[in-house]
């Protein structure tokens, strides 16, 4: 699950990781009394900084939600400093508008949220990151000097300035390795002492909070040698959502696409993509088989839909009703293999679906598995057009030629 900046530094903050302070509003009749609380808690200097789930905001370009006509404001991040009338002004042009970031896609993201911060005088951008390495089976944090830049290029371009330290689960963090990321970076004096102080305070909150990614971009050392998050981003992991009953709260439905949402309260696993063919599949890893098989077969898969492994004849016909929200989608593969699920079970959902929902475009149905045989019966007593497949590849080419008709 994704959070906004403002949510993951509230995190942050609560197992005492040096962030950069700040309010968020939804109003701009809210912009005058987060300044006030914020310059009662010291702050002289002001940021605004919109809040959508897509990096690239300080550089993304901002459009009025009703006409797309381009507003000029320079960004969806600005550093005002003591100048408040300036700050107020950039937030009443962003809050309610589009931006358009190289993460957001040419759609863009309506603003929602604004972040009112504190203005930070800095000497240095560092890097800092932190995510599940599935390769080695550790936690890996990775440091760079190269702070406020897109780290995939510096990744790309010049891998050497990335240090990477692995975790040992059974041991967690170790001071020798918060020295050795500190020495990485070039850190001395009190900056060198405040950033191993700093990542062993973040590895915790990484763990506890069950986060699946953790990004600091960028970390900043202030004029004084403070170590700081000037940014956070945290993903955290939907599976220990049970851990932390009020981490739900956190979810934004407003950034998520509306299909997947709807997919989520039938507990089906469903990913838009920009293709032609709808699939309906049971098990992550058949899906992505399926979609590789579309692609070289010639067509373009247009969603990843997972019906689960106890699909019932409503789940099938629930994922039908999603598939076909898609205007794009102009023919649909299902492929069930049926292990705990039962064929005919689909078979059933498969002739619901199509009566009820009065499908009008090709549909290949390949079922293997418990009760395949009663499937197939099923579906050639239907009366329906369904296309049968055997295979996997028979019904990948099956589905593409369907589309070239």
């Amino acid at each position: 699950m994704k959070i906004h900046e403002y949510q993951a530094k509230a995190i942050l903050k609560k197992y005492g990781v040096a962030v950069q302070d700040g309010v968020a509003i939804k109003s701009i009749d809210e912009f005058d009394n987060a300044v006030n609380s914020l310059r009662e808690r010291g702050v002289t200097q002001f940021a605004v900084k919109s809040q959508i789930h897509a990096g690239g905001r300080g550089k993304g370009i901002v459009y009025n939600k009703n006409n797309r006509s381009e507003v000029v404001v320079n960004g969806g991040v600005k550093f005002f400093g003591s100048n408040v009338e300036g700050a107020k002004e950039f937030a009443s042009k962003v809050l309610g508008n589009i931006l358009v970031t190289h993460q957001s896609g040419a759609e863009g993201k309506q603003v929602q949220t604004m972040f009112i911060a504190e203005g930070l005088d800095y000497k240095k951008e560092l890097y800092l990151g932190i995510l599940l390495d599935r390769t080695n089976s550790k936690d890996v944090i990775m440091a760079s000097t190269e702070g406020g830049v897109e780290i995939e290029k510096v990744a790309a371009e010049t891998p050497e300035k990335i240090i990477k330290v692995w975790i040992e689960p059974s041991i967690g963090l170790q001071s020798y390795q918060a020295r050795e990321l500190a020495f990485g970076l070039g850190l001395e004096g009190s900056a060198f002492k405040d950033f191993t102080k700093f990542i062993m305070t973040l590895y915790k909150a990484y763990c506890e909070s069950d986060a699946s990614l953790l990004e600091i971009n960028p970390l900043i050392i202030t004029n004084d040698d403070r170590i700081v998050a000037l940014d956070a981003k945290i993903n955290l992991d939907d599976n220990a959502l049970m851990r932390h009953k009020d981490f739900e709260a956190l979810r934004d439905l407003n950034e998520e696409d509306p299909l997947e949402i709807e997919a989520s309260k039938y507990n089906l696993n469903y990913i838009k993509l920009d293709g032609n063919v709808g699939c309906m599949v049971n098990g992550a890893g058949l899906a992505m088989g399926t979609m590789d098989l579309i692609k070289l077969a010639g067509g373009e898969p247009a969603n990843f839909l997972d019906v689960g492994g106890s699909a019932s004849a409503e789940t099938v016909e629930n994922g039908f009703r999603i598939i076909l929200t898609d205007p794009n989608v102009k023919a649909i593969l299902i492929n069930i293999f049926g292990g705990i699920v039962r064929c005919d079970r689909v078979a059933n959902g498969v002739v619901q679906a199509s009566r009820n929902l009065n499908l009008n475009i090709p549909v290949v149905v390949r079922l293997q598995g418990t009760n395949a045989e009663e499937a197939r019966q099923i579906l050639n007593d239907s009366g329906l057009n369904l296309i049968p497949a055997d295979t996997l590849q028979d019904a990948a080419d099956k589905v593409t030629q369907a589309l070239a008709k």
